[in-house]
């Protein structure tokens, strides 16, 4: 879950791409079948499932993201730990004391989205449909393909913190300057969170489920968790799930101001998101999408789809302790990670790879390894990084993104650092790939999100063994 720096709130139709390797980095040493991990329960976890009809697999994955809208560039971008954070310049921060974000920059949507409706659309909607579409494209999906499946049992499932916020924004400005009858009609349909879902399910025809997840910064995981669940109970064939943020804008950045949750570091804005070291002040914002392909292994096979990894299992819970801070025992974040475990079929000790919530705030990070440490009683065999550390925190987003990291180092055996790694905390009892990436073979691995309001998200991932 997100903490602040103070008790400040205590009260209360496809255009197709050249289809790129997920394999492009150096492929993966030997895989290892038995990690020494121990944990605090005792009971051991359920057998993987085996039925093809509820297995789920990932076979395709988009994303737009401050290194550009390709996942392969986005992973090298990340190994190579090079920072996406730079000064704002999409609007005039001089006057915030924050003044730097994982802004993208030169998005273009020609070829996914027609001219009219890319100028109308808030960024949030756009990043959903350029991701959406490009993670089709990846699960060889793109052209004439779409049509070969039933679009009936196909649904759509990305979710989103904060929504159209830039349309909202606009529109209760012209309330105040200009008066209601200069509100746009589209005020409403492109500031409500669903929509994302709606337009890419509308462009692509799926008439399968489809809604919106809107559990803060656990948006993400959350809509996995659901989609797969969809598909395991024969409900779709195929989802297309993650979630999206476009949250940069003057009332974003003023908003978590007004938290006290962002980092000051305005004369070295790339350092400034620094995951579990001591001089850390705060998160930084982030903005972008990441999307995952998921369908069922029997309906992966039938169509002969490019197989990437495997979705295990996930778990959702509540803290219901506080808006912001984490629980101080860990429970709920200790709990999230042992039932996801269950649902994946997974026993801890087979678990040698956590990407981590880590924002860059000083109780959050803190408390999630604890968290960690309730289940994991050895951390030696265990590699945890941070992607925020060079993306920044996008919010509902970040959960995709990082679930796309989290595949691409099962797929390449390569773990990319977690950055700005200068002065770490002692109580970090985890390789954190400080610094500079390393070579792991992935076992299993977990991505953890948590969100104000309490709510915790934990997946679980592997390579696909038939």
């Amino acid at each position: 879950m997100e903490a602040l720096q103070s008790q400040y709130l205590s009260s209360s139709p496809l255009n197709p791409l050249n289809k790129k390797s997920h394999n492009a980095t150096k492929p993966p040493p030997e895989r290892i079948s038995f990690i020494k991990a121990s944990s605090s329960s005792t009971v051991s976890a359920p057998k993987r499932e085996k039925d093809p009809k509820k297995r789920v697999v990932i076979t395709g994955m988009g994303l737009v993201s401050v290194f550009g809208n390709d996942v392969d560039a986005y992973y090298d971008k990340l190994l190579a730990g090079e920072s996406g954070i730079g000064t704002i310049d999409r609007f005039d921060a001089s006057k915030f004391p924050t003044r730097f974000a994982g802004q993208i920059r030169g998005f273009n949507a020609q070829g996914y989205i027609d001219g009219k409706n890319d100028r109308r659309l808030d960024n949030c909607l756009r990043y959903c449909i350029v991701a959406g579409k490009k993670a089709l494209e990846d699960a060889d999906l793109g052209g004439n393909n779409l049509s070969k499946i039933d679009k009936e049992k196909a649904g759509v499932l990305v979710g989103t913190g904060m929504g159209g916020l830039q349309v909202f924004s606009d529109g209760v400005q012209s309330l105040i300057e200009k008066g209601h009858r200069k509100i746009t009609p589209f005020f409403i349909p492109y500031a409500i969170t669903n929509m994302a879902s709606a337009l890419l399910g509308i462009e692509l025809g799926f008439m399968g489920p489809n809604y919106s997840i809107s559990t803060a910064c656990a948006t993400s995981n959350y809509c996995f968790y659901a989609a797969a669940n969809h598909i395991r109970r024969g409900e779709a064939d195929m989802m297309i799930a993650g979630g999206t943020e476009a949250a940069i804008i003057p009332i974003g950045l003023g908003g978590f101001v007004a938290c006290r949750a962002l980092s000051q570091r305005n004369d070295d804005p790339k350092t400034a998101s620094r995951p579990w070291d001591r001089d850390r002040d705060g998160f930084v914002m982030g903005e972008g999408a990441g999307v995952l392909v998921m369908e069922s292994l029997e309906h992966a096979m039938k169509r002969g789809a490019p197989i990437i990894a495997e979705y295990l299992g996930g778990a959702v819970n509540c803290d219901a302790y506080h808006m912001t801070d984490p629980r101080a025992d860990g429970l709920g974040v200790s709990s999230c990670i042992e039932r996801s475990l269950e649902d994946a079929g997974v026993s801890p000790e087979e678990v040698n790879y956590i990407n981590a919530h880590a924002t860059s705030t000083l109780a959050g990070d803190l408390a999630e390894i604890n968290a960690i440490k309730k289940v994991f009683k050895n951390t030696s065999e265990i590699k945890i990084n941070a992607t925020k550390s060079m993306i920044g925190h996008c919010l509902g987003a970040s959960g995709g993104l990082e679930a796309i990291a989290t595949v691409k180092a099962i797929t390449t055996g390569w773990l990319h650092p977690s950055i700005n790694q200068f002065n770490p905390e002692p109580s970090v009892e985890f390789d954190t790939v400080a610094n500079k990436k390393q070579q792991h073979a992935v076992n299993v691995a977990i991505s953890n999100s948590f969100g104000f309001g309490g709510h915790n998200s934990v997946v679980a991932f592997s390579a696909f063994k038939p």
